[in-house]
């Protein structure tokens, strides 16, 4: 019960119990959804007088859009449900002064105000004609909320998250009267495992992980569903996580030869990095012995790649370095290493080949020389 509805049943109950005239306490309003339930809660006082009538069999009529007793009444619990307009039954105590009903089966038709009437036993009958409630039907039932908390602090407006932080996102719902009752689904765009908990009586659900750059730009989205006779009803609401995290170099950045040097740096963070290359430990600009140029890949990610002359294939190291508010990241390139593999490489075709080329040779010497002696023999012939 919320601060409004104490405030209110406070109210009613110091004026039972000032005056002890004829009150009663109802909402203003309710939405029930099409085709499910609603529930009017409701309380009422009579006059000290007529407190002998109230017994156990003392009845309760529901009338809508007035009170005449021949155009207007709807339900009375004294006859069965299925003789009534509306389908349902008083679930309070009517001795205890508790007229709080159910009705089932809400449509479009049932739009309209509700006067509650008391009767009892001896000269206890009264109409409620000063208060009413007025039930409204819905075809789609209220959104959702979903609220992110970070280390167990509320966030608003979709603030950046930073990676490692205890995150939190809340879903509540507003229920509406419903059997069974409404359930709160996660799900999350593009798709990742997801492990929750709820509290049904409450209607909220709970979402909590450590935000991880995997998590940046997903959307969670929560959803209330609605099992009705005829079909499901569902709402939703979505949140989209930003997570800020320190630069990630890429596995494939690489090096490759052709004339010339050129190699490839790629890295990813959030605020997006900054690049820069390294040569023996110095900082490499764009001159006649290297070319730099850099590539935005998306928001948080950036390419670079460097082309390096061939006076340059001898320093011992490259390295790629990525820096931004959160951290840095870097990458070491071995260029000796690689030209000495190269060498390597060179060597052994050189080799190969000459092999070949001397068993050509010795092929050829003997081919010669057996062709000799057959020319030989024919002379002597």
């Amino acid at each position: 019960m919320d601060t409004a509805e104490k405030s209110i049943l406070f109210c009613f109950i110091l004026q039972a119990v000032c005056c002890r005239d004829f009150n009663i306490s109802l909402p203003q309003k309710i939405e029930a959804l099409n085709g499910s339930c609603v529930i009017i809660k409701c309380r009422f006082e009579i006059q000290d007088q007529y407190d002998k009538d109230l017994t156990e069999r003392a009845t309760g009529q529901w009338f809508k859009n007035g009170t005449d007793m021949n155009k207007n009444l709807v339900f009375n619990s004294s006859t069965s449900s299925h003789n009534s307009l509306m389908k349902g039954n008083i679930t309070g105590k009517l001795k205890d002064k508790n007229c709080t009903t159910v009705f089932h089966d809400l449509r479009s038709n049932h739009i309209g105000q509700y006067y509650f009437m008391i009767e009892g036993e001896g000269g206890l009958k009264w109409t409620y004609t000063k208060t009413s409630v007025s039930i409204h039907v819905i075809d789609s039932p209220p959104k959702p909320t979903v609220q992110l908390y970070v280390e167990q602090k509320e966030v608003q407006d979709q603030e950046e998250v930073l990676e490692g932080s205890s995150v939190s996102l809340r879903c509540s719902a507003e229920t509406l009267c419903s059997s069974p009752p409404p359930t709160l689904t996660w799900s999350s765009t593009p798709r990742i495992p997801l492990s929750e908990s709820s509290r049904l009586e409450e209607l909220i659900s709970d979402l909590n992980f450590t935000a991880t750059h995997r998590q940046h730009r997903v959307t969670f989205t929560c959803t209330i569903t609605y099992q009705l006779q005829d079909e499901n009803k569902t709402a939703q609401d979505s949140i989209t996580l930003h997570v800020q995290y320190a630069p990630k170099i890429s596995p494939s950045s690489s090096c490759a030869r052709t004339d010339v040097t050129v190699c490839f740096c790629e890295a990813d963070g959030n605020p997006s990095p900054e690049l820069e290359w390294h040569l023996s430990g110095r900082p490499v600009t764009n001159s006649s012995n290297t070319f730099i140029s850099e590539e935005r890949l998306s928001s948080t990610g950036l390419r670079s790649s460097i082309t390096l002359h061939q006076s340059l294939t001898h320093t011992s190291n490259l390295q790629c370095a990525s820096r931004n508010t959160h951290g840095t990241a870097s990458q070491l390139f071995q260029l000796s290493s690689f030209y000495s593999s190269l060498g390597l490489n060179h060597l052994s075709v050189l080799i190969g080949v000459v092999v070949v080329a001397l068993v050509v040779m010795m092929m050829c010497a003997i081919i010669y020389t057996c062709v000799r002696l057959s020319s030989k023999q024919k002379i002597v012939l």
